[in-house]
């Protein structure tokens, strides 16, 4: 069986999903990849829902920067060695696609790497938004660009965008 909730967050609702086996799915909405649901989902609470709750309120009040869950999240062997090494980057710091190829051992897979890392279905805690492009761009991002813009400021990865300048102020 497996419960789900959705939960207010700076960045929109967020679906969480557990089982017994741990957290299965994070899900912005609206979502790009919808997380596939069977008929053995219920809405409801979970304790482990109740743990990822909490440790989301105190990543975005900035004072947790690692998560300490349970995690079961469904896919190929291929993109568990991606969301898994997608946990090895550091709080505050972010990594290529190409890196993150080198780092599965698939240096010439980046955009395979980069379909598994599109493929995430545990966001945030799988930090998925530290994957940038080569040249530091901001690159796709299933909670869109300007969430992935706040996590990596939030996480002093970015600095914060300055406003447009008035060109027309006096002073």
């Amino acid at each position: 069986m497996t419960t789900f909730t959705t939960i207010d967050s700076p960045v929109g609702p967020l679906m969480l999903a557990a089982s017994n086996d741990g957290l299965r799915a994070i899900e912005f909405h609206p979502s790009r990849h919808h997380v596939r649901r069977g008929p053995d989902w219920q809405e409801g609470d979970h304790p482990l829902l109740a743990l990822a709750r909490t440790q989301l309120r105190e990543y975005f009040a900035g004072s947790r920067r690692s998560f300490d869950l349970p995690l079961a999240p469904r896919g190929t062997d291929f993109q568990r060695s991606v969301w898994l090494a997608l946990a090895e980057i550091p709080f505050g710091s972010t990594q290529s696609y190409a890196a993150l190829a080198a780092r599965v051992g698939r240096p010439s897979a980046t955009r395979a790497v980069g379909a598994a890392n599109g493929r995430n279905p545990l966001p945030i805690v799988l930090p998925c938004h530290r994957v940038i492009g080569a040249d530091g761009s901001l690159t796709g991002f299933g909670g869109g660009l300007p969430t992935k813009r706040f996590l990596l400021e939030l996480e002093g990865a970015l600095a914060p965008e300055a406003p447009p300048a008035d060109l027309f102020a006096t002073g």
